[in-house]
């Protein structure tokens, strides 16, 4: 992980991660434990750090075999990498992102709201999200007291055992927020079930209970907030998992709970957690570096050599390197590169017109020679680009490899709990409006923003359209808009959106994705989604 992932070669030589064992229903979606480490590995007191990270790698690669590998048998790597299918199921979805080569498989679908439950992203973040569930199920099965005891594992190992058996926890409330997020469902397994059982399936409210216990239960054998290894999880992920459930309970359990997101919003400002001095900082090739003890509270990690993968970051950046423009070397990868394959939506280029954001650092838009419409999706001439990420240090470094990057994907940062924070007040939840202000303003002005809001500026329209420009194509549209109630129904319509160019309406039940058929069929207790 730049120092526990990261060192990749160890994990590889561990991670017989899926291919130890695959059965016929695990093939397509693993439903509890079949991709698992032999238990002899268990018996050398120095693997097990290196197991947990078997656990977190399952966030980055897809294999063990290089970027084109993967270890869920019948998913191809491309429609599976966790970071990868979760920007497009959260951002191609929704009013910032095109994607021009339509022909790749999942991806038409998704960005003009026509899914169906074949649709291979769809299964590939379902299948990976429970993969991470099985891996950390069975690192808990394998570190209970008994056969600890029964191992003969010193002191000194099991205490640090309590922390990696706390991140498993962790990892696994990780990928049930994302299920609840995404599906409303999901096969519901924990340590105490068998290998190869047949699962019970977690409706939203009951996954959402869940991952609020184990949260609570595991905080006080976390590392405490931005202490633990960079990379690795502790108090301020479990305390930002916390505050985005309650953020959005109301949309999963009818409930709000803007007051314990605020509480929880609170605890992450108290932390010790600093703004990088830099925007861009968060978005370079060493943000490892930048944001170990500040801006970045949990990465998806990233590295050209030793963790190639076709993540996020790999996508972005090369898919930032426009049609028209030679801006490969900016953005650090191959000239070529892809083309011109990600520009955006006309109503995120809105965003930023007017003189407000003329110098803001957030606004990396390149118009020149470009209309801001896109009539024609398969033209990758129209419509805007922009160089958020870059695979570039802050001293102007290029990354080791031209196509797979450096840069870490920011799966939470410090910049969301400031805008958290403000909304959660608009919505009730408590605070101040003085601080509500001064903490929008502070990013404003870390942007290299001069103008300022007041307190009469700070509504929730305002917060909406100030997420967009704060934390664009981090993973997080998608959500924002079913929480305002303007992702499905036709209040705000965006170009495709419903494939209409210029949007059309929706129907409701599109704010659920449907349980991939592939899914159901592996485990004949799973429903499908109505509407689907």
């Amino acid at each position: 992980m730049k120092r526990i992932i990261k060192n990749i070669s160890v994990f590889t030589l561990l991670a017989v991660f899926l291919l130890t064992s695959c059965t016929d229903d695990l093939n397509i979606t693993p439903n509890d434990d079949d991709t698992l480490l032999g238990i002899e590995l268990y018996e050398d007191e120095s693997a097990y750090e290196r197991v947990i990270a078997g656990v977190y790698a399952n966030l980055a690669l897809t294999g063990t075999s290089g970027p084109e590998s993967s270890n869920i048998e019948g998913i191809d790597a491309g429609t599976s990498q966790f970071g990868r299918v979760l920007v497009y199921l959260q951002t191609l979805t929704a009013d910032q992102m095109i994607w021009s080569y339509e022909n790749d498989p999942g991806t038409r679908e998704l960005q003009r709201n026509i899914w169906t439950a074949q649709n291979p992203l769809i299964l590939g973040m379902y299948s990976r999200s429970h993969l991470t569930i099985a891996l950390a199920n069975n690192f808990l099965r394998e570190t209970t007291s008994d056969k600890l005891d029964a191992r003969g594992v010193s002191e000194t190992t099991r205490a640090e055992i309590v922390e990696y058996r706390a991140e498993a926890r962790l990892l696994r409330a990780l990928s049930y927020y994302y299920l609840m997020d995404l599906f409303g469902k999901a096969n519901f397994g924990t340590e105490a079930d068998a290998v190869n059982t047949v699962l019970p399936v977690a409706n939203r409210t009951e996954l959402f209970e869940f991952i609020e216990s184990e949260l609570l239960d595991i905080e006080s054998d976390l590392v405490d907030a931005g202490q633990n290894q960079y990379g690795r999880a502790d108090k301020g992920v479990a305390y930002m998992l916390l505050a985005k459930i309650y953020l959005n309970a109301e949309v999963y359990t009818g409930t709000p709970r803007y007051a314990d997101c605020m509480t929880y919003c609170q605890q992450l400002l108290n932390s010790g957690y600093v703004l990088a001095s830099e925007y861009k900082q968060n978005f370079q090739a060493d943000n490892n570096l930048n944001s170990a003890t500040g801006e970045i509270i949990f990465p998806i990690i990233s590295d050209g050599v030793t963790i190639q993968n076709y993540g996020p970051t790999t996508v972005m950046i090369n898919g930032s390197v426009g049609s028209l423009e030679v801006n490969g070397a900016e953005v650090g990868v191959s000239e070529a590169a892809w083309g011109g394959a990600l520009r955006v939506r006309k109503e995120f280029a809105q965003l930023w017109e007017g003189g407000d954001f003329i110098d803001d650092d957030r606004n990396t838009i390149i118009s020149e020679d470009r209309p801001i419409g896109i009539t024609d999706i398969s033209d990758p001439n129209q419509g805007y680009i922009i160089q958020k990420y870059s695979n570039v240090s802050s001293d102007g470094v290029a990354g080791a490899d031209e196509t797979f990057v450096d840069t870490d994907f920011p799966l939470f940062r410090l910049a969301d709990v400031y805008l958290m924070y403000a909304e959660a007040h608009l919505r009730g939840g408590g605070g101040t409006i003085t601080e509500a202000v001064n903490l929008v303003n502070e990013l404003r002005t870390r942007a290299n923003n001069p103008n300022m809001i007041a307190a009469s500026d700070l509504t929730l329209p305002f917060i909406l359209d100030e997420r967009s420009r704060e934390l664009h194509w981090e993973g997080h549209r998608r959500q924002d808009l079913i929480r305002f109630g303007l992702f499905t129904g036709g209040n705000y319509n965006w170009a495709w959106k419903g494939n209409g160019s210029n949007g059309i309406a929706i129907p409701a039940h599109l704010n659920l994705f449907p349980i991939p058929s592939l899914s159901m069929s592996s485990n004949p207790n799973l429903t499908q989604n109505p509407g689907y």
